[in-house]
């Protein structure tokens, strides 16, 4: 990738602020008709996962492109926007081992998920057990559908239903201690298998990075990394061993830039921080707004309510879009 540290080396075919610019002829390129398909309402996040887009969708919607061909989605998490938007042509990926297997077991084997899932206990005693395996030597000779149950179970029986892992990659949420928690919605899981089994949907464990290297003009990207902290005491970024720092989040904004040079629609998520809008800040090529959504996984009840949030898209469609 070229270096894009300087936004003097951004380059875009159309600059709508900048009146030295000439406005280019564009010829978007041709768009693939597929057959409609119904929509499945029944498709929806198998996972509570923090910082899920569920109650943002209708913004999102808002800002997604009427046309694009193929959809990227990096950071996975739940899958709330993929679902929503359920594309027949995707590339979604996350870095994180374990949350990737959920996915390819749904999508191969969602019958001997469910019956593994049945066979768990919802007690503390068994949940720490189960919890603890991680830790043992033996943990790499489990199936797929026992690591894709395990974590699905442990997700849904633990506190405020986290994805947190240590510094060694350990899941390490304590016990939820509720009563009766839906653990799978066998309808859910064959929904979701059935999508990702008839449509061009592939699924990998990557870096960001490597996961947009085939995208192309009028593909749609959808990033929704870990979040930029708050605060000093409000951070979450502990889904996988990769800590998401403010030098990845730059390095993220890097690579936004470049798929923005090559004419790829690209909508980010993230908190309303005075760093992430420094990072966008550039008026003439992202565009910012703030939502707000409802977030109660800090630890501290005062950290926890309405907070704002930013949505940032580029604006390389209006150039293919002009007239």
């Amino acid at each position: 990738m070229s270096n894009l540290n300087s936004r003097n080396n951004l380059f875009l075919p159309f600059a709508p602020n900048d009146p030295e610019m000439e406005e280019p002829v564009v010829i978007p390129t041709p768009q693939k008709k597929r057959a409609k398909r119904n929509r499945n309402d029944l498709l929806q996040p198998f996972l509570k996962w923090a910082g899920g887009k569920r109650q943002l969708l209708s913004y999102i919607r808002e800002q997604v492109p009427k046309k694009y061909n193929k959809y990227f989605e990096p950071f996975i998490g739940g899958g709330a926007v993929l679902f929503d938007l359920q594309p027949d042509l995707a590339r979604i990926s996350d870095i994180n081992e374990e949350l990737i297997n959920c996915y390819e077991v749904i999508r191969d084997t969602p019958d001997e998920l469910l019956e593994h899932i049945d066979t768990h206990q919802n007690t503390e005693e068994y949940f720490y057990e189960l919890r603890g395996k991680d830790r043992e030597p033996d943990f790499k000779n489990l199936s797929k559908v026992e690591r894709a149950s395990r974590i699905i179970f442990l997700n849904k029986t633990c506190f405020n239903g986290l994805f947190r892992v240590n510094s060694r990659g350990q899941f390490n949420v304590p016990y939820g201690n509720y009563k009766n928690p839906g653990i799978a919605d066998k309808f859910v899981i064959k929904a979701i298998s059935n999508y990702l089994k008839n449509n061009q949907i592939e699924i990998k464990k990557e870096d960001f990075h490597a996961a947009c290297e085939t995208a192309t003009k009028n593909d749609f990207i959808y990033f929704d990394p870990p979040y930029d902290p708050v605060s000093d005491t409000a951070s979450f970024t502990g889904y996988s061993l990769d800590k998401f720092d403010r030098e990845e989040q730059t390095r993220l904004k890097e690579l936004v830039d470049d798929l923005t040079n090559r004419g790829v629609k690209v909508l980010l998520s993230n908190s309303d921080t005075p760093f992430i809008r420094e990072l966008y800040k550039d008026e003439r090529y992202y565009v910012i707004d703030v939502v707000y959504a409802n977030r109660n996984i800090n630890s501290v009840a005062s950290g926890r309510g309405k907070i704002s949030e930013v949505l940032i898209r580029n604006k390389y469609e209006l150039a293919v879009t002009k007239k």
